[in-house]
């Protein structure tokens, strides 16, 4: 009878026991570590440190580069680059994040307006219209290239939304801004000589810049930017050196002789842009039109840009898409956003309406208004527990996460033509000004027939594939840090 009552006991223990061991692992499962959110909703978060959203004062070490056509990508008011001497030093005054997205504004009100552009002839080395159809070229990311015979090392500030790559060259018939490197004097390079009036790249210059002209019987390139920023001089054909093994002896650049604006000390702009004057095309016969880079995730870490092809192998495609305004910006097909695992109740044709393009110059992606307005929605939603900030600029969901050392965001990820489908990383979700001000990085166009722009701050730690002949763009996770 003891034997009976004993068991019974131990049963009835050992069941309690089990019921309650169950309910700690749902209770674990379903709970996250002390940041508000649920286990079922853990995998939809990311949980950030608030320190991580902020540079460093130092260079992060650069990933390998041993790969072929392999050249390091620094952000141009980063350590990295002043550490490589390759931009103005710090006592030199760093735009402020207002100062940044005003800029932006800037860039993306151009871009919006290429479809109305027009050409118009520039008559001078010198002098430039007083408008356009060019886009900021205020960029953040740059690479260091060699130009000329003996190979002189310039940074370029590397763009895909546009197409002629040009440098500040001696001796500044009209104005040069500082930069860090010695500008380039053609006459000490053995392989420098002008492009004349008559050449088919000359006549190319209309579609590339907005504009066309000579001096002389020489030919005359001058690009004027959103910002007000312009690049005029004369049209060339030089050595480019992008590696050790990669040289192209006949590549078209410009000459600048009047240089003034926002570039932060980088030489010029290399133009990676789809018009016949960019360097993804004159280097097409090697390259095949392919090239790829990664953003860093701060500015002070370094990424690459890569020719020939793409480092990872686990690369989502989506078709390059057409867009009003020409086939010089690259365009994809956005079929639908999600915020937290849940897609946006958007549909398909309001991101169609004007079509959208992925630009490395843009800081800050742009959506139509009525995406927007259910991505901030559904964001602020997810963010009920974290108190609203102060807007900054055009950035109007922000929030004070002072008092916190790790917090929750929800992953937002993109939907493209084609089935590809990315997840944005955690440092592309914010744009953080300081502690106090962390600011969801997504704005609304103005109307719902503005293009729509991926920006760069959404693209850091990708690797983003620009295959030109296979007519389609690629994304890969974990590119670099």
């Amino acid at each position: 009878m003891a034997t009976t009552t004993t068991t019974t006991v131990f049963s009835s223990s050992f069941t309690l026991f089990a019921a309650s061991l169950s309910f700690f692992l749902l209770l674990s499962l379903n709970t996250a570590n002390g940041d508000g959110t649920f286990g079922v909703q853990q995998q939809h978060f990311y949980t950030v440190q608030l320190s991580s959203l902020f540079p460093s004062d130092s260079c992060s070490p650069a990933p390998s580069t041993k790969g072929l056509n392999k050249l390091p990508v620094f952000h141009k008011h980063g350590p990295c680059a002043e550490a490589q001497q390759l931009v103005t030093s710090t006592n030199q005054p760093k735009p402020t994040a207002d100062e940044i997205l005003l800029q932006d504004e800037s860039r993306v009100r151009k871009i919006q307006s290429r479809s109305r552009k027009s050409d118009v002839r520039v008559t001078d080395s010198t002098s430039i219209p007083a408008k356009d159809g060019s886009t900021v070229g205020s960029g953040n990311y740059i690479v260091t290239v060699g130009l000329g015979t003996p190979a002189k090392k310039l940074s370029l500030i590397f763009d895909t939304g546009s197409d002629v790559t040009w440098t500040q060259c001696q001796p500044c018939v009209r104005s040069c801004y500082q930069q860090k490197e010695k500008i380039f004097d053609p006459s000490s390079s053995k392989t420098y000589r002008n492009v004349s009036c008559e050449a088919a790249a000359c006549s190319a210059l209309a579609a590339a810049t907005g504009n066309r002209g000579c001096s002389a019987s020489t030919c005359v390139y001058g690009i004027q930017y959103g910002d007000t920023s312009i690049s005029a001089g004369f049209f060339a054909i030089e050595k480019l050196t992008l590696t050790k093994t990669d040289v192209f002896d006949e590549f078209y650049f410009g000459c600048g002789q009047n240089n003034k604006g926002n570039f932060g000390g980088a030489a010029g702009l290399l133009g990676l842009g789809r018009n016949q004057l960019s360097l993804v095309s004159q280097t097409s016969d090697k390259y095949k039109k392919l090239f790829s880079y990664c953003l860093p995730s701060s500015p002070s870490g370094t990424g690459f840009l890569t020719f020939g092809g793409a480092t990872k192998s686990a690369v989502k495609y989506t078709p390059i898409a057409s867009v009003a305004g020409g086939d010089n910006f690259y365009g994809v097909g956005i079929t639908a956003i999600s915020v937290g695992g849940k897609k946006l109740p958007v549909a398909a044709s309001v991101y169609s309406a004007a079509g959208a393009i992925i630009d490395s110059g843009t800081v800050i992606t742009r959506l139509p208004p009525a995406a927007y307005s259910a991505l901030r929605s559904a964001f602020r939603k997810q963010m009920s527990k974290y108190p609203l900030g102060q807007a900054l600029s055009i950035l109007d969901t922000c929030y004070d996460l002072s008092k916190f050392k790790t917090f929750a965001v929800p992953k937002i990820g993109f939907f493209f033509a084609g089935g590809a489908e990315v997840d944005i990383d955690a440092v592309g979700i914010l744009y953080a000004n300081k502690p106090s001000q962390v600011c969801l990085a997504f704005a609304s166009n103005g109307g719902a027939k503005d293009v729509a722009i991926f920006g760069n701050v959404q693209q850091q730690t990708l690797e983003v594939v620009y295959d030109g002949a296979g007519g389609r763009i690629g994304f890969a996770s974990g590119g670099c840090k």
